[in-house]
């Protein structure tokens, strides 16, 4: 098994998670920063069966020489700052759509049987730059199955939303304003978002490479959280002061937008939004249940939502 991005938030839970749980013989942590490679070896040790490879998905070659022999590829590397994105537009296109493409053709060289690759709600109806190049990764994943039709390798897509404890968490940021005393700096009172910790979000991804037959985008069937319940929960004494939506930042998540909901099926989990071209012999999932014309799946229309003490018990146990 590989991970690229191995030394994010998400893939440190996802090895230990996979050393735990999944009785992996050898699994491949690939990304570009030694310092974070280092950290992480503190972290898991001197597990014979970890392979560190510093590496950038830019190179295709380093990838190929990576994912010899290995059966599992997770894709989490990518550039994810919106902002960042806004003044560094072709880095973010290199590395979250030219890097893509570099994962699909290694994979397919290297006779990998799955990839999946992690995708985020701002890929759906994007209106940021980051957003757009997360789309097209997806579309390349997806589409992949067709170059890979005569190949063992298969391509699938997982897409969430905010995730409790990440590096780029709103909850360390807020927790810190607490203890010094001062307000918590709201975008905009009515924003709501999507909510799923890092524990699920591993699980998640383990589930879909059982259940994948190349194509599928999988959506979790997550709550929702109003950012105004995640300040009482985090900050009960401190104020809140509005300060206006960033550049780029949506008022509410969207990770089904109503085009794609016409071919999406609802499971007992997840969504599952099928592809629009499917020769590789794709097969629609068993008990799949199609939505109403108009379907869209939206963190302010969503019919699950977190009261203030859920949302609080959630950061206690994930910070």
């Amino acid at each position: 098994m590989l991970i690229t991005g191995g030394t994010g938030s998400f893939g440190k839970a996802f090895v230990r998670h996979a050393l735990d749980h999944l009785g992996v013989r050898r699994l491949v942590i690939f990304s570009r920063d030694e310092l974070k490679q280092y950290e992480a070896r503190q972290l898991f040790g001197e597990d014979e069966r970890l392979r560190w490879f510093i590496g950038d998905v830019r190179d295709r070659d380093r990838l190929t020489r990576a994912m010899h022999g290995v059966d599992h590829v997770v894709h989490a590397a990518a550039l994810k700052q919106v902002d960042t994105a806004e003044y560094n537009p072709f880095e973010y296109v290199r590395t979250n759509i030219a890097g893509s493409q570099n994962v699909v053709e290694a994979a397919i060289d290297c006779g990998v049987r799955k990839v999946v690759a992690l995708s985020t709600d701002k890929a759906s109806s994007p209106i940021n730059l980051y957003g757009a190049t997360k789309l097209v990764a997806d579309k390349l994943f997806v589409s992949a199955n067709h170059y890979a039709a005569s190949h063992v390798t298969r391509f699938a897509v997982v897409r969430y939303g905010n995730v409790v404890g990440s590096r780029g968490s709103v909850v360390p940021f807020f927790l810190r304003l607490a203890r010094e005393g001062g307000s918590l700096p709201i975008t905009d009172k009515r924003m709501t978002r999507f909510w799923i910790t890092l524990e699920q979000a591993v699980r998640f991804v383990v589930d879909s490479f059982d259940m994948m037959q190349g194509g599928e985008l999988y959506v979790p069937r997550i709550p929702s959280m109003r950012i105004t319940d995640l300040a009482e929960a985090l900050a009960p004494e401190s104020p809140m002061e509005e300060i206006g939506i960033r550049p780029g930042e949506k008022l509410h998540e969207e990770m089904i937008a109503p085009d794609d909901g016409r071919r999406t099926l609802r499971l007992t989990d997840r969504y599952v939004v099928q592809p629009t071209i499917a020769t590789w012999g794709y097969v629609p999932p068993q008990g799949g249940e199609a939505l109403p014309e108009g379907f869209a799946y939206r963190s302010d229309t969503n019919d699950r939502w977190l009261s203030v003490d859920e949302l609080r018990d959630m950061v206690t146990v994930n910070a």
